[in-house]
């Protein structure tokens, strides 16, 4: 069975969130109101609402990186990463950790960058180039 996951986050602006995740990340945009707006993001549903966002702190480490926490993100095959990491280049996102192999030659190998949406909602996105690394030890 294939779930799809569902997200519900605070932002400042409707106008720069849909900018933002529909012409710079190129997600599809939804449902809406003059309150929220819904995005598909990469298969999976996120809600834009009017608000204040979350309150994030530099405290995860994972390698050698201080994250910012919480934050929300995608895992993609490593095609589609290499080609959103270039378009994020494109549209000129500063990066909080640009483009990076993580656990390079280690099980989970991965790549990964970090951003942030116009209301500094932090966001990573991972790609691998074989999911089965995704739980790996």
């Amino acid at each position: 069975m294939t779930s799809l996951f569902h997200l519900a986050l605070h932002v400042t602006d409707l106008d720069e969130t849909r900018a933002f995740y529909g012409e710079v990340l190129g997600c599809t945009e939804g449902r809406s109101t003059d309150t929220w707006v819904d995005f598909d993001f990469f298969g999976h549903q996120l809600s834009f609402h009017l608000g204040t966002p979350f309150a994030t702190t530099r405290s995860g480490r994972v390698g050698d990186h201080m994250v910012m926490m919480p934050h929300m993100g995608a895992v993609l095959p490593l095609a589609d990463w290499m080609a959103l990491a270039a378009r994020l280049e494109e549209k000129g996102v500063a990066f909080d950790i640009p483009p990076v192999i993580r656990f390079e030659g280690e099980p989970g190998e991965q790549r990964t960058m970090f951003f942030f949406d116009p209301s500094g909602n932090p966001i990573e996105i991972k790609g691998f180039a074989d999911f089965d690394g995704l739980f790996a030890k």
